[in-house]
């Protein structure tokens, strides 16, 4: 690839990816990139865990019965389908961000997922609107998922083509790592907001302030990524094809020359995608009606949880830049089918400390593997296509392993009477990846000069 010639490394603000300042190796402008991108995956997922964290409130409001399961059941239904149509966004935003750039595709996600958030928090239930109301709940659940398709891949992609080369992981794994934080900060709000106030009011309205500040918040996160730059990769790439008079054709080229690295993708993501969704998407619910927690006591656990797994899924992904992605992978697919049973078994315990132990111990195991798996999926495509290829075998895995996590949970629980069931999808689909590691030869990418 032609390589631009940049200015030079002694001015911090202009230094080229990878060189930095003398001070710590990092620029300002790497810097502002991570905390925008990170910022922006904050966003993107707090709106997306408000949903699971909510889950049994908004079954009450927009899918009510006189079975209980059978309503969380039709929520999950809902949940999963906006993983479905991730991978058409991906594959949308992923063309633009190949062909007009990763920052300016990041604006338009982050809005559009903000604004569908705060209409969930503005719909009438379905005492009020009847058949509807569930059917705008899956609208906006469905451009949820759209948008969340390009600002999941875009932001690692915009990072990852920014950051210090020795350094990837981590900054991905830092950007990764704010995608858990959101289900810390929904939790404790949602907690907040159910003990300062009646059960009636919280059903009422309470529920709604959360997905009401999803706006504000995508707002702020506009303004940090407005003060960011493109990824000089990616202009490199422009420039490049520019003196050629190249016409850019990201997906008919994505599926020509990555199909069988995507295919990896699929596997090698949708493992952490399962174990994700089942801390932010279903633990909640699964430790109220399972488990006999009560609301309070539930979200708070989880809380706990997951600013667990914010700092080890960062620690993993410095681990992962010194050893590589492919020993954390293998490691950690090992350590998710050794805790699935034990973990699931304290977490409906009934007993607070009990069921805590069981979810760190989850934590430990997915954040070793997170800390391979999510620089991998970045690293291991070229830049012409990295976006969209990326984008959608990302999606395509979260969708199949990660949309139905909480509805595959709640479905096995319910058909075979045992609490600990969710444990053995856990450890089938661990095996399976690990068996697809060594057989489908997942190269280590540690070493991509790209």
């Amino acid at each position: 690839m032609t390589i631009r010639n940049h200015p030079a490394p002694s001015d911090p603000h202009s230094s080229p990816p990878g060189q930095g300042d003398k001070s710590n190796g990092i620029t300002p402008m790497q810097r502002r990139v991570l905390f925008g991108s990170s910022i922006g995956q904050f966003i993107e997922f707090y709106d997306l865990a408000l949903y699971g964290l909510s889950a049994v409130v908004l079954s009450q409001l927009f899918f009510p019965t006189k079975d209980p399961a059978v309503g969380l059941l039709a929520l999950f239904a809902t949940y999963g389908a906006a993983f479905f149509i991730r991978p058409l966004g991906g594959l949308f935003f992923g063309a633009l961000g190949d062909r007009m750039g990763r920052r300016n595709v990041l604006v338009i996600t982050l809005l559009t997922i903000g604004v569908s958030t705060t209409g969930i928090g503005l719909l009438p239930g379905y005492s009020s609107m009847g058949v509807w109301a569930p059917v705008l709940l899956v609208l906006l659940r469905l451009t949820q998922g759209f948008s969340a398709g390009g600002e999941s891949v875009g932001a690692p992609s915009f990072v990852f083509e920014h950051a210090p080369r020795s350094r990837r992981g981590f900054f991905i794994n830092i950007t990764l790592s704010a995608t858990a934080l959101p289900s810390v900060v929904a939790a404790f709000l949602l907690l907040g907001l159910s003990a300062a106030m009646p059960n009636e009011s919280f059903l009422a309205w309470g529920w709604r302030v959360p997905f009401l500040l999803a706006l504000p918040l995508a707002l702020f996160g506009l303004w940090i990524r407005a003060r960011t730059e493109e990824s000089p990769v990616f202009e490199d790439m422009m420039a490049e094809k520019a003196a050629r008079a190249e016409r850019s054709t990201p997906v008919r080229d994505a599926f020509r020359t990555n199909m069988f690295k995507m295919i990896q993708v699929v596997f090698i993501m949708g493992l952490t995608a399962m174990g994700f969704y089942y801390l932010t998407g279903y633990f909640v619910a699964y430790m109220q009606t399972v488990g006999g927690f009560t609301r309070s006591n539930a979200l708070l656990l989880n809380g706990i949880s997951m600013l667990v797994f914010t700092v080890l899924l960062a620690f993993f992904g410095a681990v992962s830049d010194r050893v590589g992605r492919r020993p954390m992978m293998i490691a950690g697919t090992v350590a998710l089918t050794v805790v699935a049973l034990p973990s699931m078994l304290l977490v409906t315990s009934g007993h607070v400390g009990l069921a805590l132990t069981g979810q760190l111990m989850f934590v430990l195991a997915l954040t070793i593997y997170g800390g391979g798996c999510y620089t991998f999926f970045v690293e291991i495509f070229d830049s012409e296509t990295r976006f969209t290829s990326a984008a959608f075998s990302y999606n395509l895995g979260y969708a199949v392993f990660g949309g139905t996590a909480p509805i595959i949970g709640t479905a096995l629980v319910d058909a075979t009477g045992l609490a600990h069931a969710p444990g053995f999808y856990v450890i089938f689909l661990a095996l399976i990846v690990l068996v697809f590691i060594f057989a489908a030869r997942v190269p280590e990418t540690r070493q991509r000069t790209e």
